[in-house]
C-alpha cells in the first residue's frame, strides 16, 4: 500500500486528447492491465468483476476512510477484491502527478463514476489533467449537471425521450411573483398536479435535496424553511430545476452499449431507496396526518437502491429509448456513449398506456449495485452479471483484439 503526502507544488499538465490517450497505451504492458477505481461506490462492485476476469485491482483512498478497502475487502488468502490501495489526504489528490504516475506504472484502466467526480472544484481536473485512461465518456458526468449547455435535458430532448414538463430552469431569473404565477397556473390547469424542486444540498452540494408542492404557498413556505435550516442555501435554491412530478411506478433503467459490438445491453432494473420517504410511507395513514400537521416534511436524500423487475411488454419499449438515446450521443456528443449509463424514471399510465418518463440521466456506472439480481443481462449471457464483471469483459476482449483506444478516453 502506497501513502502519498500532500505536495505544495503544483501539477501542469497539458490538455487530455486522444494522442495522449494512445501514448499512454503504447506504454502499458496491455498483458498486466490493472483496473482502477477511487474508494467509494461502487469500488467493491467493479474491483470483483475485474477479479473474476483475471485483472489486478487497485483502490485510491482517503485517509481515515479506507478500511474497507484497505482491511475488509483487501486480497488475502483467496478472498477478497483489492489487490492495491493507494493512500491519499483527499480524493482530489488523486490528480497529482506522483498518483498519475503510481497509477500508470500500475497499466491502470480507471474506471469512473459520479464519486470520483464530486471531489473535484472543477470538471476540468479530470478532463483535462488526469492523465490515466478512462473507461467510458470522460466528460458524461459533466453533462448529467442541469446548469451546462449540453446537458441532460437537451439530450433527452433531442433524443424525443419523454421527460417531466420543466416549469423553472436552473438560473431563470423569475421573480417570486412572476414563479408564483407559472405555479398558479400549472395547478390550475393540471388539476393540482404535484411539482417537484431539485436542488443541491447545502453540505454536500453533489447531492440533490428534493421537496414536492402542491401549492405555490406550500413551495414558499418549504424553501423558507429548508434556508432557515441549512439544508439547502438560497443560491441553490435561485438554481434548483422545477418540474412536473411523475405519479408512476419509479424504475430505473440501466444499459450498457458496447462500442466493439455496436449493441445495447439492459443490465438490469433498480429503485431508489430514500431517507425520509420511504419510512413515512410505512406509517398508517393516521399517523401520516398527524405529522403533516405539525409541518413535518419527508425528504427524498437518496441512501440506495433496491432491484426491481417489469413486465416484458416494457422491456422493448426499455431498449427503444436507450437505443434512442445512445444514437442521439453518437450525433451530438463524441465519441459517444461507451459502457455504462442509466435512464431514471418512471411508468406513467395515461389513457390506458403506459410510457417511460425520464427525469435523470447517469452517463457512466450508475449508483445500483442491484442489477445482478434482476433477470435482463442473465437472458443475455445464461447468468446475470454487475456491473463490474461486464466493464471487466469489454475491457478483455478490447485488449485481446488491440481495440483499448476504442473505449478508453
Amino acid at each position: 500500500m502506497w501513502s502519498l503526502r500532500r505536495n505544495t507544488w503544483l501539477t501542469t499538465l497539458s490538455m487530455i486528447t486522444p494522442k495522449d490517450i494512445q501514448e499512454i497505451l503504447n506504454g502499458y504492458d496491455k498483458n498486466n492491465l490493472t483496473i482502477g477505481v477511487l474508494g467509494g461506490h461502487s469500488a467493491l462492485d467493479v474491483a470483483r468483476g475485474a477479479k473474476k476476469h483475471g485483472f489486478r485491482t487497485v483502490a485510491v483512498c482517503q485517509e481515515g476512510r479506507a478500511k474497507t478497502f484497505s482491511q475488509y475487502y483487501k486480497t488475502r488468502d483467496k478472498k477478497g477484491c483489492v489487490d492495491e490501495v493507494i493512500m491519499v489526504p483527499k480524493f482530489s489528490d488523486i490528480t497529482r502527478e506522483d498518483v498519475q504516475e503510481q497509477l500508470r506504472s500500475l497499466n491502470t484502466i480507471f474506471i469512473h463514476n459520479r464519486y470520483f467526480w464530486v471531489y473535484f472544484n472543477d470538471f476540468a481536473d479530470i478532463e483535462e489533467r488526469f492523465r490515466v485512461p478512462i473507461f467510458g465518456l470522460r466528460q458524461g458526468v459533466k453533462l448529467e449537471e442541469r446548469d451546462q449547455p449540453l446537458n441532460q435535458y437537451h439530450l433527452l430532448e433531442k433524443a424525443g425521450i419523454r421527460m417531466p414538463k420543466i416549469i423553472r430552469k436552473s438560473n431563470s431569473g423569475l421573480t417570486d411573483n412572476e414563479l408564483k404565477e407559472i405555479f398558479d397556473a400549472h395547478f390550475v390547469m393540471n388539476m393540482g398536479g404535484p411539482l417537484i424542486v431539485k436542488v443541491n444540498e447545502a453540505e454536500r452540494s453533489y447531492e440533490r435535496a428534493f421537496f414536492v408542492f402542491t401549492t405555490a404557498m406550500n413551495f414558499f413556505e418549504t424553501a423558507e424553511k429548508w434556508v432557515a435550516a441549512g439544508k439547502i442555501t438560497q443560491e441553490g435554491l435561485d438554481n434548483a430545476v422545477i418540474e412536473e412530478f411523475i405519479i408512476g411506478a419509479q424504475i430505473n433503467l440501466n444499459f450498457f452499449y458496447s462500442e466493439l459490438s455496436g449493441e445495447l445491453e439492459l443490465m438490469g432494473t433498480d429503485a431508489r431507496r430514500q431517507t425520509s420517504l420511504d419510512g413515512f410511507l410505512r406509517l398508517d395513514a393516521k399517523t401520516q396526518e398527524s405529522l403533516l400537521m405539525h409541518n413535518y416534511k419527508p425528504s427524498m436524500i437518496e441512501t440506495g437502491h433496491f432491484a426491481v423487475t417489469m413486465k416484458e411488454s416494457l422491456v422493448e419499449k426499455a431498449y427503444e429509448i436507450g437505443e434512442k438515446f445512445v444514437k442521439t450521443m453518437k450525433d451530438m456528443v463524441k465519441p459517444g456513449m461507451i459502457g455504462p449509463f442509466a435512464l431514471q424514471g418512471a411508468v406513467a399510465a395515461y389513457e390506458g398506456k403506459e410510457e417511460f418518463v425520464i427525469f435523470d440521466v447517469s452517463m457512466r456506472i450508475p449508483g445500483s449495485p442491484g442489477t445482478g439480481f434482476t433477470p435482463y443481462s442473465g437472458y443475455m449471457y445464461g447468468d446475470s452479471m454487475s456491473y463490474g464483471e461486464r466493464i471487466a469483459m469489454e475491457v478483455k476482449n478490447a485488449a485481446e483484439s488491440d481495440q483499448l483506444e476504442r473505449i478508453l478516453t
